[in-house]
């Protein structure tokens, strides 16, 4: 028996576990340099390795479906307008240009070519979340995505290793926060200077000199395991729709996606029209989460890499609001994106129902604040309240699972870490007086849906600030599957108690403060099959009180073989009582 094929295999197996830890430690660099609290705190990033031809090889554990998969596409276009041939050693390249990048001008991608004694062997990537680019501020009130800020081509913003002053220039001059973006640049410029040393020692210890044998084999490996994950999803054509809150009125996204023998195509025929405001979703974002969507109930263990998406193709119907074109506003996209894995689960459903999960609160509730002399007419004596352009990561709940309760404040699909209190504290005068669980909002079933979370915003000393508001889930809040409970709506407000828009730049006026109640998800199954010792673990941590408890989960807590605890003794004769 001829043992080389096998160890050939082993040998590419150890490399790709290799090739993971550069992109990871890629990842980390930029999380540990970051100036925006949005990348160091939240690791709203990217980061990969491509081939020469700018096919996606790996990406780092560390980032976000909308930023891997959208950068996968970025490579090429970088590779359009600087062919590899003219690239040099130490060059960096960016963009932030929403229809080559990921979508929106906040995200700026820096592209880097390796270099490897004298020979390019490849690429690397990565993006990254700035808080401040200049324009309007990450809000929907633009009309044109040139009044969402800075606009950058693709570019060197590096040569040889030499910054482009002209650039940075360009760049300090653009921003609220000139000296946070410009580290930012540098930060993304340095993580992938970084793992190019990295992959550099990679190839000497396994005595290579390009990463094309080791890209065969991902390709490859990762198109047939793709495939046959297909495979076993049973054939035929489904359909789905899902629900915005949309900016002035409800948007409407459909999907009718084909399971074929080994590909999945989706059609969003029927998808509301582009909007007038900033809420439009380049066609390579829809592409991103519409891949995820399907890749987390498919093939969830399959790494994800040019090969492993290929099978999922999307036809995107022109002038909808999942194909934005240039110069539409595009600020954002996420609002609408992310609802995307939801419509494909959608779908799913119908199909594998035991693998997929209840609709979320999807979108992120992410409020980008604003304060000073630009938003406030508050004075003490001569002085202004100080000027400051933060954002807040937060999340609501996850819809409830086929077996286990949805998770409470988490983001999904977008991953991205909750941002603590104290990281905002520190880098603005920003006081959250309340961030907590909100009891009951998630879908009541036979497993729940997560919790959403109440957050209670201030400016230092109450004075008069402003809120983007960028959220959605309001109007249509999370739906549950097979019988379980929509999860909580939405809320924005003032403690004051006056309601304000969910999408649009507000005030916050002098003495007030800014409430925030995050969607729960939704439930899954019918509350009755919930199991007692369930409701009462629920009730026992304050997820739902005894008066929900006993409307909802009537059944539940008079079935027989209930666990003998105290909650579920006191619920079960309160129940006997009515």
């Amino acid at each position: 028996m001829n043992a080389a094929p096998e160890l050939a295999k082993i040998r590419h197996q150890v490399m790709w576990n290799r090739l993971i830890a550069v992109v990871e430690e890629q990842a980390q660099v930029m999380i540990r340099t970051a100036f925006s609290t949005t990348v160091r705190e939240a690791g709203d990033l990217s980061a990969g390795v491509f081939d020469l031809e700018g096919r996606m090889l790996a990406q780092a554990v560390t980032g976000t479906p909308g930023h891997v998969n959208a950068m996968s596409e970025s490579v090429g276009h970088f590779l359009k307008k600087f062919p590899a041939h003219t690239m040099r050693e130490g060059d960096h390249y960016i963009t932030n240009d929403p229809w080559l990048g990921t979508g929106h001008l906040h995200d700026l991608t820096v592209v880097t070519p390796v270099f490897h004694r004298g020979t390019m062997i490849g690429l690397l990537a990565n993006t990254a979340h700035v808080i401040d680019i200049g324009g309007l501020g990450m809000g929907p009130d633009g009309r044109s995505v040139f009044e969402e800020g800075l606009y950058i081509p693709i570019l060197r913003c590096f040569e040889a290793g030499r910054p482009n002053e002209t650039f940075f220039e360009f760049l300090r001059a653009g921003s609220r926060l000139p000296v946070e973006l410009e580290g930012d640049v540098y930060s993304l410029s340095a993580c992938n200077d970084t793992a190019a040393r990295r992959l550099g020692e990679m190839l000497d210890e396994f005595g290579i000199d390009s990463l094309a044998g080791l890209a065969e084999f991902i390709f490859a490996s990762s198109l047939r395991a793709t495939e046959a994950a297909i495979a076993e999803i049973p054939p035929g054509i489904y359909h789905s729709s899902i629900h915005s809150d949309g900016y002035d009125a409800p948007i409407t996204l459909r999907a009718a996606m084909t399971v074929g023998e080994n590909d999945i195509r989706v059609d969003f025929d029927g998808t509301s029209p582009a909007a007038a405001r900033g809420i439009n979703v380049p066609a390579a974002y829809c592409r991103a989460y519409a891949s995820f969507g399907i890749k987390v109930v498919v093939a969830p263990e399959v790494p994800n890499n040019w090969a492993s998406l290929q099978p999922f193709r999307m036809k995107i119907p022109e002038g909808c609001i999942l194909d934005a074109r240039h110069p539409a506003p595009v600020s954002v996209r996420h609002v609408i994106g992310q609802l995307l894995p939801d419509l494909m689960m959608g779908c799913l459903h119908q199909a594998v129902p035991d693998r997929v999960a209840a609709e979320g609160s999807s979108c992120l509730w992410n409020p980008p604040l604003r304060g000073g002399a630009g938003v406030s007419s508050r004075r003490e004596g001569n002085r202004m309240p100080p000027d400051f352009e933060i954002i807040t990561f937060n999340s609501g709940g996850t819809g409830a699972r086929r077996q286990r309760d949805g998770l409470d404040a988490t983001a999904f699909p977008s991953g991205v870490r909750t941002m603590p209190v104290e990281a905002t504290e520190n880098v603005a005068p920003i006081v959250i007086w309340r961030k907590e669980l909100r009891p009951g909002s998630g879908g009541a079933g036979r497993t729940r849906g997560g919790l959403g979370q109440i957050m209670e915003i201030a400016a230092l000393d109450d004075m008069e600030f402003a809120c983007n508001a960028i959220f959605d889930r309001i109007q249509h809040p999370p739906r549950g599957r097979d019988g379980g409970h929509e999860g909580a709506a939405g809320y924005v407000g003032l403690k004051s108690g006056a309601p304000l828009r969910a999408k649009g730049f507000q005030i916050i006026p002098d003495g007030d403060r800014l409430i925030l109640k995050l969607p729960g998800g939704g439930g899954m199954g019918p509350p009755d099959a919930r199991a007692p010792e369930a409701v009462a673990r629920d009730v026992r941590d304050g997820v739902v009180s005894e008066d929900e408890a006993r409307v909802v989960y009537r059944v539940a807590l008079t079935a027989a073989g209930a666990v003998d605890d105290s909650a579920t003794r006191d619920l079960r004769r309160n129940n006997r009582k009515e």
